[in-house]
């Protein structure tokens, strides 16, 4: 197994959330129309997904950064981001390192239709329980952030395969909890989540499944 990161948590820990808020407002309804990962999810009303997720210059930038400079990423080196989004991420990593070779893919063609210009040529849609069509070792860094939870065990299990198998190094971010206030308050704020795991059970499930990278968890405190 890798090691515990803090890349994530302190640009996720910026966004206030209403936990009670988005149970009530028609949450079950709301959370049919976000796993379609269309329009309403990516740039609609708050209560169906981001409310806007769009481009904020530098937003990603120390993540980016962090990325870059753990994995020891030069030109050249090869990334893929399970789970990609609109992309943003890569996006600012190319920024820092133009040389890098990425690729991305994602469940959602619309959020692929509207990533940046500069980098849509190099994504797909394609989903994360699915085999990836890349050979062993093929990536230096392979990311994933926010996405497995949105999977089943089962496909969770082979996406780890997956991730494990085409990259020499792998980092994972995950939607967990501590502690039973912060389950509530998961349940509550996910939209789109199926699998809801401890972070104890996390790591159980990724040694159960071979999975040998880094990994970082996100809480809903």
């Amino acid at each position: 197994m890798g090691i515990l990161r803090n890349f994530v948590n302190p640009l996720h820990q910026q966004t206030k959330r209403n936990y009670i808020e988005r149970m009530i407002n028609e949450k079950v309804n709301c959370s049919k129309i976000a796993k379609n990962y269309g329009k309403e999810y990516w740039d609609g009303e708050r209560k169906f997904g981001y409310g806007g997720y769009k481009y904020i210059p530098d937003r990603w930038k120390e993540v980016a950064k962090n990325l870059i400079s753990t994995y020891d990423l030069k030109s050249g080196s090869k990334v893929l981001d399970v789970g990609c989004g609109k992309g943003f991420l890569l996006y600012e990593m190319l920024k820092i390192e133009p040389n890098l070779k990425i690729a991305g893919f994602d469940t959602s063609q619309y959020a692929i239709d509207n990533s940046k210009k500069e980098i849509k040529h190099l994504l797909t849609v394609s989903k994360a329980e699915n085999n990836f069509p890349y050979a062993n070792n093929n990536f230096d860094l392979v990311i994933s952030l926010g996405t497995l939870h949105n999977l089943t065990l089962k496909q969770i299990s082979n996406a780890l395969k997956e991730i494990t198998r085409v990259g020499k190094q792998g980092y994972i971010m995950v939607e967990s909890y501590k502690n039973e206030q912060e389950l509530f308050n998961l349940q509550c704020w996910a939209l789109t989540c199926q699998s809801f795991f401890s972070h104890e059970d996390w790591i159980w499930i990724y040694k159960k499944f071979g999975y040998t990278g880094d990994y970082e968890f996100i809480y809903f405190e």
